[in-house]
């Protein structure tokens, strides 16, 4: 009886030791690839790849001035899955699609781990629909949407304030509003593909130019401005 026991203590150290390697190498790896992502997200490469902090700021808050969306504290997989888009042709921008073409796809995933750790901008604000009236179009739709109409809320799938939902529903608080309008554009003209369940195109169908001006302000405004200098030019 002891020798068993023996042999499964034996064991479980054996499984432990095991799993405590695989976990080292699983955090040196993710380590490597920080480094790796911080390397072209502020340096470029020898390729070609402009550094990304030149346009999406030294933090990777974004540019409100240029309309270049904020990085930072966006889901990896998300950021990963967009970067995969531009390089194969079915997201469009004149300056992220060659870079993004460029990079290997563990450098796109690099990259998008690395702005995926850096911190969001401060003060993102918890909506408080009580407060807000019919008249504040881009608050109504962003916290209530227009059931009358079938036009859901933004914050049921992009969750209170706009901070993002896992690896589907990106972040709107602190994005730049020429941003989010100019993606909100592109899902009504069909320039931008539709995304999971193809919900973008339905919900911006029943938006009105105003309305989508409207909720890009209410979420530009929902954190911390972002406004570092940078270069007129494609969004990502």
């Amino acid at each position: 009886m002891s020798a068993a026991v023996g042999n499964m203590s034996s064991r479980s150290v054996l499984a432990a030791c095991v799993a405590a390697v695989a976990l080292g190498m699983t955090a040196s790896a993710r380590a490597d690839d920080m480094m790796v992502g911080k390397t072209i997200a502020t340096q470029g490469t020898a390729k070609g790849v402009a550094a990304c902090i030149s346009c999406h700021g030294a933090k990777g808050e974004g540019n409100a001035a240029a309309g270049f969306p904020r990085l930072a504290g966006v889901n990896a997989a998300y950021l990963s899955e967009q970067l995969s888009r531009f390089a194969n042709g079915e997201r469009q921008s004149t300056i992220m699609q060659p870079f993004a073409k460029l990079l290997s796809s563990n450098g796109r995933s690099a990259v998008a781990l690395y702005f995926s750790s850096l911190p969001p901008p401060a003060g993102i604000k918890a909506d408080d629909s009580n407060s807000i009236r019919p008249s504040d179009a881009g608050a109504w739709i962003a916290t209530r949407g227009r059931w009358s109409q079938g036009l859901p809320a933004c914050a049921q799938c992009h969750g209170p304030g706009g901070i993002g939902v896992g690896a589907t529903f990106p972040p709107l608080a602190g994005q730049p509003a020429a941003y989010i309008e100019s993606q909100l554009h592109g899902w009504k003209k069909g320039t931008r593909p539709p995304g999971p369940m193809a919900l973008m195109p339905v919900i911006v169908s029943k938006l009105s130019d105003t309305d989508i001006s409207a909720v890009a302000a209410y979420y530009a405004g929902n954190a911390g401005s972002s406004g570092n200098a940078a270069p007129a030019g494609s969004k990502q």
